[in-house]
């Protein structure tokens, strides 16, 4: 596994340009640096063989390339992973899935690839408190009543880069907006303690963990754990399986908006912020069925993009933003929102 900070340096060595171009596209993804990227007889005419930690080897016909095979088990000791499925059409639900298999295969020769936020990046984050002016409610927003479940609710998906996009989205939102929020980061387990501190501090907005039988209240949001998969009930309760999330990490974004919007439907939105991979991208279509917004963070303010963009890929998104932005975009929406339904009352009076 690489330290924190480096790229594993990764050869891809296939006869088909466009499968080259798709793996290089998908290990950028997931963190890892290209160090070899060609077919088999550039490879073979190097001076030196590549140093890498890893060896990517796709043909169309093995036959057509007999040496190769040799070449490698008499020249490098870094792992060969043969016969990788071929890359579908970037931005279809196979591509994703196609994305999660390879770096299945990746995390078993190299070990887990996300470097997440984190020690030194929250702590970084984890500043004596500094006085932060949110914005006022607009007036044709009633609060939400404290302590009442969330008629609406909003999941807040992240990875790298995360928690600095999501805690200065919630300093930008005015305080007392009906609605609550549900929040998957990955993240390794150990910093769940500093990141529910950096995240509570200044943020009007209530962080809580996960518990069992909890509804989610206007103005919580609620963090998911990192070991089970969570769900809710017919009720709209939180509920606990025993098994692991699905998938390489923990949350699992994807698992997060189909376990949520399987009860709120409609009224179950979603922002995916900074983060690497494809987290979200599988169930971004289902919600956008239900009529749920979708939004993204653009990659200019992103720690890492990879995620998001992903998400965009799928064709789902309905705005882009910085994480001011994205909440000024969430103020209006729900201005938008009430002042429609005042005017269908005062119509139908």
């Amino acid at each position: 596994m690489a330290t924190e900070g480096s790229l594993p340096g990764v050869a891809i060595v296939s006869d088909s340009p466009l499968q080259r171009h798709r793996l290089q596209d998908a290990i950028g993804k997931f963190g890892l640096a290209s160090a070899f990227t060609g077919d088999p007889d550039r490879l073979m005419a190097y001076p030196t063989i590549p140093d890498v930690q890893l060896w990517l080897v796709t043909l169309e016909d093995e036959a057509d390339h007999p040496t190769l095979f040799d070449f490698l088990l008499e020249n490098t000791d870094a792992p060969i992973l043969f016969g990788l499925d071929e890359a579908p059409t970037p931005g279809s639900t196979e591509f994703f899935r196609w994305e999660r298999r390879l770096v299945d295969k990746l995390e078993q020769q190299l070990g887990a690839l996300e470097q997440l936020d984190g020690k030194t990046t929250l702590e970084a984050l984890d500043q004596p408190p500094q006085t932060v002016t949110a914005p006022e409610r607009p007036h044709w927003i009633p609060a939400g009543k404290e302590g009442e479940p969330a008629e609406e609710v909003w999941i807040l998906g992240a990875s790298l880069g995360g928690p600095a996009a999501v805690k200065a989205f919630l300093d930008s939102l005015p305080p007392g907006l009906p609605i609550g929020f549900i929040y998957a980061q990955h993240i390794d387990g150990n910093f769940t303690d500093v990141l529910t501190r950096v995240l509570g501090r200044h943020a009007h907005y209530a962080l809580r963990r996960a518990e069992v039988g909890a509804r989610v209240r206007n103005g919580d949001v609620v963090l998911l754990p990192v070991e089970n998969e969570w769900y809710l009930d017919a009720a709209g309760s939180l509920q606990q399986k025993s098994c692991p999330w699905p998938g390489p990490y923990g949350p699992s974004i994807d698992q997060v908006l189909l376990n949520v919007s399987d009860h709120y439907r409609e009224r179950c939105h979603a922002i995916l912020f900074s983060g690497m991979g494809n987290d979200g991208a599988i169930a971004a279509p289902i919600l956008q069925a239900y009529g749920s917004r979708i939004w993204v963070q653009n990659s200019e303010s992103c720690g890492n993009s990879s995620m998001p963009d992903s998400v965009k890929a799928t064709g789902c998104t309905s705005f882009v933003g910085d994480p001011t932005q994205l909440a000024r975009k969430l103020t209006q929406t729900i201005e938008e929102s009430w002042l429609l339904k005042r005017r269908q009352q005062r119509d139908s009076a």
